[in-house]
């Protein structure tokens, strides 16, 4: 099927990468194979190289042309159409988590959303002085040690039926993390530039969702910040005001994403009213213990939004194992001063940050699926795979789209 398909292409693509053209013809493919195959070549076939200065245009491997034979080309470019779109949104999120950090910093990263203006996506972009209106403690003060003032962006895809409930997506978007004043060490830090992986793959499926013109409504919100050591940052031992009112006293001003996504859940939530939530974030060093860099994380208050992602990771490759939520590990974050602490521990990190983040899903308003998915483990390869070279993976753009596409979509 489509998925054998799409494999063989991302395996044969080193093969033919150094070839300027190339003829696939070993048995003419059907269309939806020929599409997936297609779809293949061009994600293996990614590249980031913006800085490289000393290659000369013609050192720069790239694949010109590959000729695949098909019965039915008419219905393989048909099929090719949506999946170009979702490449499209896939080598956003990628270029995004690529960039360093001196270049894409919260205003910078706001301004690359506009450019899905052109899709037909609506764009808001809120600073500073929005924010603290707002009422966000928590994003606030894990910005305030920064020189690059924060942003929320709120993107909208109008494609279902007016007045439909929508499809929320939220993503982390620390465009770079020291750690804070709890600063990390030296060794490996320049990874840290994709913490804003979650908040990439957002962006990356509003393109891909707005490019295929999707049947759906869907939000998506990031929270952009930067967070440094600075004569103003936040210390450990603070105590910060949510949007929703709750107070953390912020042991550890690493555990940072937690609270970005504390506030734009919490408005997500209130002002969309959305049919359910999913959240991405490189969270938690935890994750990779558990996990490796195979599957990433996934928590959830709901059975069938759990078996709907899960099955959308399996059809995409983007796997997700789903984790334990739960009173003990909810309990883990109890605070002697405030409302709750924003670190649990070390035993069950994982589960007791996703404990945190669902404690600003409000059920007062009525239930409301929701999902986690810690995609540290996943956001960044450090070997090639089969349809991801080395680098930035784009780790949830297909496999949002695949959930829309197969459940949130009228027919």
């Amino acid at each position: 099927g489509s998925q054998a398909a799409e494999a063989a292409g991302g395996a044969a693509l080193p093969l033919i990468a150094s070839e300027v053209e190339a003829t696939v013809a070993a048995e003419s493919l059907p269309a939806a194979e020929a599409a997936a195959f297609a779809l293949a070549l061009r994600l293996r076939g990614y590249r980031f190289d913006r800085y490289r200065t000393k290659e000369s245009a013609e050192d720069k491997p790239k694949l010109l042309r590959v000729t695949i034979a098909t019965p039915d080309v008419a219905a393989a470019q048909a099929a090719h159409a949506p999946l170009s779109a979702i490449a499209d949104g896939v080598f956003l999120a990628r270029d995004l988590v690529s960039e360093p950090p001196n270049i894409l910093y919260p205003a910078a990263m706001a301004d690359r959303c506009r450019a899905l203006e052109k899709l037909g996506v609506s764009v808001e972009v809120m600073g500073q002085q929005e924010l603290e209106k707002l009422g966000f403690g928590a994003l606030l003060g894990v910005s305030q040690g920064s020189a690059r003032e924060p942003r929320m962006v709120v993107m909208q895809w109008k494609g279902g039926a007016e007045g439909e409930a929508p499809v929320a997506f939220i993503g982390k978007g620390v465009t770079f993390d020291t750690g804070g004043i709890s600063i990390k060490p030296a060794a490996g830090m320049e990874d840290m530039k994709f913490d804003m992986a979650g908040a990439g793959a957002v962006i990356g499926a509003m393109s891909a969702l707005a490019g295929r013109k999707a049947r759906a409504n869907v939000v998506g919100l990031v929270g952009l910040v930067e967070n440094m050591p600075s004569h103003n940052a936040q210390r450990p031992g603070d105590v910060v005001t949510t949007a929703s009112g709750q107070t953390v006293e912020v042991i550890n001003t690493d555990a940072e994403g937690r609270l970005v996504l504390a506030d734009v859940i919490w408005y997500g939530q209130h002002r969309f009213k959305p049919r359910l939530m999913v959240d991405l974030a490189t969270l938690t060093g935890a994750i990779i213990v558990a996990l490796g860099h195979e599957q990433a994380g996934l928590y959830c208050n709901d059975d069938t939004l759990a078996a709907q992602l899960t099955a959308a990771g399996a059809a995409t490759g983007e796997k997700l194992w789903r984790m334990p939520l739960g009173e003990g590990y909810d309990k883990m974050l109890k605070s002697e001063i405030a409302d709750m602490k924003n670190v649990g521990g070390r035993p069950g990190g994982s589960s007791s940050a996703a404990c945190f983040i669902q404690r600003f899903v409000d059920v007062k308003e009525g239930y409301i699926p929701w999902a986690h998915l810690d995609i540290a483990g996943t956001a960044w390869a450090t070997k090639d795979q089969l349809t991801t070279p080395k680098g930035a993976t784009a780790f949830g753009v297909r496999l949002l789209d695949r959930l829309v596409a197969e459940h949130y979509e009228s027919r």
